[in-house]
């Protein structure tokens, strides 16, 4: 309503604050979290996920702490940065998220690509790793490129400017046209973070390399707004739980950790951390509105390294993740009756897509 009576709401907000943007396709929520705690006292945040510009005024509003992180839906980016003018925006990746918008992932890049060309005052803190992030990055004026595990690249595979296959060896990526991987400022690989000359050790209490590279893009953005970062490191290091990811949950006895995977990058990041250990795990798949309504998804999913545990499907498209289990030779039980379950001592996983973990988050108490 506010927007619908004022256009410039947005801009009116956010003028004479530290503004701090993050977008991509998985770990905006984690990392605007860790921006937020790493920065230190009262920073005005949409820490409840809302990521489109009502979401943002709200939180601009209900607080007028000069800094400010704002996690950003990839498509309003460019609307944002421009009514915000951001010190930072930091670029995750970029990936499909849901295939009723298949074709959005490209064009996002060239949004991207359109408004970082324009934006001379903003430094963009950037994956190096994603060949799409760094086609929407590499004409700013000013960005720190971030060397970070990045698992999938399955949405990048041909490149961004001549549609070749894209060669991907030795922990790097190039084209035939000269398009490449780019000298990086930050890096995790094989010691300590450094940001601008400053050594971090990285130890977070959140599992999993993604978190890792959620902290070193986060570090490196605060090295931006002039935050003391040995002070931002411990924050970051201590935190546990963001909205209720990789939170413990206890259910009908169980004790639970529900884990966010909404589509085939954030859940082959997830899958890999879990422990060869043959525990049960349970997964949990709906297809509402909110989550896409095709979930054909699923068989980009790398499942087959749950060969060894016993997988409990739930929720509304409990029958196709079954299905794709049977073909990725996964033992699997579908859950029709919840107190036939049986008890278990051990901590269980739970990988759930949007609506799912919502669900999930609602159902369980915090241990």
């Amino acid at each position: 309503m506010g927007l619908a009576i004022a256009p410039d709401l947005l801009a009116n907000l956010s003028r004479g604050r530290d503004v701090v943007l993050v977008s991509g396709t998985n770990g905006k929520t984690t990392t605007t979290a860790m921006i937020a705690v790493g920065w230190g006292g009262a920073v005005a945040t949409n820490d409840t996920g809302s990521n489109m510009p009502e979401g943002l005024v709200a939180a601009l509003v209900a607080s007028k702490s000069p800094s400010v992180v704002l996690e950003v839906d990839e498509a309003w980016l460019s609307d944002v940065a421009r009514a915000t003018r951001p010190r930072v925006i930091t670029l995750l990746n970029l990936s499909r998220d849901q295939l009723d918008r298949a074709n959005e992932v490209r064009q996002i890049a060239e949004r991207w690509r359109a408004l970082l060309s324009d934006l001379s005052d903003v430094t963009v803190v950037a994956n190096a790793n994603d060949p799409l992030v760094v086609f929407a990055a590499e004409l700013a004026a000013n960005v720190a490129w971030c060397d970070v595990p990045t698992p999938w690249t399955t949405d990048a595979v041909s490149c961004p400017r001549c549609t070749k296959p894209l060669i991907f060896a030795d922990g790097s990526w190039r084209s035939d046209c000269g398009f490449a991987k780019p000298q990086v400022l930050a890096t995790t690989d094989g010691g300590p973070l450094i940001v601008q000359g400053t050594p971090l050790e990285i130890d977070l209490q959140l599992p999993g390399a993604f978190n890792e590279a959620n902290a070193a893009m986060a570090l490196t953005s605060l090295s931006y707004v002039d935050v003391d970062l040995q002070g931002a490191l411990g924050r970051v290091n201590a935190l546990s739980s963001v909205a209720g990811r990789f939170s413990l949950r206890r259910w009908r006895g169980h004790t639970l950790r529900l884990l966010l995977a909404k589509n085939p990058a954030g859940f082959s990041s997830m899958l890999l951390t879990l422990k060869d250990d043959g525990e049960d795990v349970w997964v949990a798949i709906n297809a509402r509105v909110a989550d896409g309504r095709d979930p054909s998804w699923l068989y980009d999913v790398p499942f087959e390294l749950l060969r060894g545990h016993r997988v409990y499907c739930f929720g509304d498209r409990r029958l196709d993740l079954a299905t794709r289990l049977d073909y990725a030779n996964v033992a699997y039980v579908v859950v029709t009756d919840e107190s036939s379950l049986p008890a278990s001592s051990d901590v269980i996983n739970v990988l759930a897509n949007y609506t799912a973990f919502q669900e999930w988050r609602a159902r369980t108490k915090a241990c």
